[in-house]
């Protein structure tokens, strides 16, 4: 054998002698759950005014503040603590309206708009006080409106979900849905379909969807019945508040 082969045994050797045991290696956690559906395009931040615009919507007759042919109280307001911290508030006023907190995307330096394809997940606390109206929707050129959720508390078990796109709808109940609860929401805007998931579980697909070239901005806002199609506000009701912690579009 020569010399190179000599030290080619002697190499294997040494690789092939057991090695004395070492500390135990920390074992790989698992994942904490599914994957995250896609990249994360769009993350609320509600205190930056290149994202959100405050107090204004063309949802509203001419861009706000007040909108009652749509049965609501509100007079918009573009005052921080109604809506820029996340907490959208409503107080009464001497004029028998109310202060209201709303943020859209449309008008902002950013004009983020939600598309086919999008998936969009809220976490939000429930309203308690009766006459508060929540909601997180779309809206574009006077239509184009998908209703994530609307809630009011005299049906303190039940989520409005509506595609007013192409039409559907759907009266969600269950009994985590209450007055003060905090709910998971995710809503996928597909071409044929848009569906939606409360706390984790399907709960409705439209079968109708948006078409392959919708788009539409966001707007997150508290608004305040008049009273025609839900009660108005108890009268010695004086402010009230639902919570977003969370808003993020996912752009699979």
């Amino acid at each position: 054998m020569s010399h190179h082969g000599s030290t080619l045994l002697e190499w294997l050797a040494q690789k092939l002698r057991p090695r004395p045991a070492g500390p135990p290696r920390p074992s790989v956690p698992a994942p904490a759950g599914p994957p995250v559906p896609g990249t994360a395009w769009f993350t609320a931040d509600f205190s930056s005014a290149r994202q959100w615009v405050a107090g204004r919507s063309w949802a509203y007759p001419g861009g706000g503040p007040t909108n009652p042919g749509d049965n609501k109280l509100d007079y918009l307001v573009p005052d921080p603590d109604y809506s820029r911290g996340g907490v959208f508030r409503a107080t009464r006023r001497p004029d028998g309206k109310w202060s209201t907190g709303l943020l859209t995307t449309e008008g902002s330096p950013e004009q983020f708009t939600v598309r086919t394809g999008d998936i969009l997940e809220a976490r939000v606390r429930l309203p308690t006080e009766i006459g508060a109206w929540p909601a997180i929707w779309t809206w574009r050129d006077g239509r184009n409106e998908i209703d994530i959720f609307e809630y009011h508390p005299d049906n303190p078990d039940l989520l409005e979900l509506s595609n007013h796109v192409r039409g559907g709808g759907h009266y969600y109940t269950d009994p985590a849905i209450q007055p003060g609860a905090w709910l998971d929401l995710k809503v996928e805007f597909l071409a044929r379909s848009v569906v939606w998931w409360v706390n984790g579980v399907r709960v409705y697909a439209d079968n109708t969807g948006v078409g392959r070239d919708w788009y539409a901005y966001l707007i997150v806002n508290l608004s305040v019945c008049a009273g025609a199609y839900h009660p108005a506000p108890e009268p010695d009701t004086t402010e009230m508040s639902y919570e977003v912690e969370r808003l993020c579009v996912y752009r699979p």
